[in-house]
């Protein structure tokens, strides 16, 4: 029986990254079926409650400010709005709403008050609910465990050695203090990251590395194929072979036995053949809908056709986890207590983010 290690080491998942394809998909798919039934996948929905403004300077990103990519930009949605949106992806087979608002950090307040009667709209809708808003506290992630919240998402991106080439406006310890201030709360941890980035195979093991070796380790892994967003400082990254995206499915499969691992983002690009040996390797986690907060995803049908064709059945919601209790605002034992974190700034400059900057000033 594999059971969860917290020792990995970059060399050991490298091994395994790199088996003979055949020798990886038996060891992950074995490994797969000894903790989750391999012919169920969860379906998740994002949902972008406040596109578009971010202040960061993520080169893979279309939604921050200083870049040109044609994002238009809105205000946070109402709550009746998003409930409407829970509703229309429960009827079409999700079991989570992930809401994702364009934040560096969360602030008190108006709107962060305004998510929490978000979640606490979801969780009575029996669907569990992620929020991706940036780095927390370890209040606020109290005050959102106290509204319902079923998972937390803060992707690493990638390894700690590249993440300075990716992003210069925040330090790769901001992302592990926010996991770490979820977990003094009862909320699970949803965190990944993203291939393509023109990182090498050594970044993709240091990134498994530093989750893997949490404890307890991320209930949910997504694995983002880069989508180049005309505009992003990575436009004119090529597109990944699907094979890297089958072999990083499987070693974190092998590395991560019980996680959910979520096939993300660049779907588009992928065949259903390529998905099904995703699927096969240990994915089991989908999102679905016509769009991953600004970029492209299949159509809900065809995924659903996708799985008729492959024998896959939706996930039901609080499968993994029992579902958690909602307070309402006037029952919470938590509230704002005026907090101003110091996140980090490291002040470093990235080449092609300035370029990118430059290029958007211009046109």
């Amino acid at each position: 029986m594999n059971e969860e290690r917290h020792n990995w080491t970059k060399e050991e998942i490298l091994d395994i990254y790199n088996l003979p394809m055949m020798e990886l998909l038996y060891k992950a798919a074995t490994i797969h079926r000894e903790h989750h039934d391999p012919n169920t996948v969860q379906v998740s929905t994002l949902l972008s409650i406040k596109t578009g403004g971010c202040p960061e300077d993520c080169g893979y990103c279309p939604q921050a400010a200083r870049y040109h990519t044609d994002i238009e930009g809105n205000d946070l949605m109402t709550v009746s709005h998003v409930k409407a949106q829970a509703l229309r992806a429960k009827a079409s087979g999700s079991s989570r709403v992930c809401m994702g608002a364009a934040w560096r950090n969360v602030k008190d307040g108006p709107e962060f008050n305004q998510v929490l009667e978000m979640v606490r709209t979801i969780n009575k809708l029996d669907m569990e609910v992620c929020c991706t808003l940036g780095m927390i506290t370890e209040n606020q992630a109290k005050r959102l465990a106290e509204a319902g919240l079923y998972a937390y998402n803060h992707n690493l991106d990638t390894s700690e050695d590249y993440y300075k080439d990716v992003i210069s406006t925040r330090a790769f310890q901001d992302r592990l203090e926010t996991i770490d201030n979820v977990r003094k709360s009862n909320v699970t941890v949803c965190s990944g990251g993203i291939i393509g980035m023109g990182e090498k195979l050594e970044d993709r093991a240091g990134m498994l590395v530093a989750l893997a070796t949490l404890n307890p380790q991320p209930e949910s892994v997504p694995i983002n194929a880069l989508v180049a967003v005309e505009g992003t400082p990575m436009e004119d990254m090529e597109p990944i072979p699907i094979w890297d995206m089958i072999r990083m499915v499987a070693t974190t499969r092998v590395v991560m036995p019980k996680t959910q691992v979520r096939l993300s983002a660049g779907r588009t690009e992928m065949s259903r053949e390529g998905q099904a040996m995703c699927f096969f390797a240990g994915a089991n986690s989908i999102f679905a809908g016509d769009k991953l907060l600004t970029t492209p995803n299949p159509d809900v049908n065809e995924d659903m056709e996708m799985f008729r064709l492959l024998g896959l059945q939706p996930q039901k919601a609080f499968e993994k986890m029992p579902q958690p209790k909602t307070l309402d605002e006037e029952e919470s034992q938590y509230e704002a207590i005026g907090e101003r974190p110091k996140w980090s700034r490291p002040g470093h400059t990235i080449e092609r983010n300035e370029l990118a900057k430059q290029k958007s000033k211009s046109s």
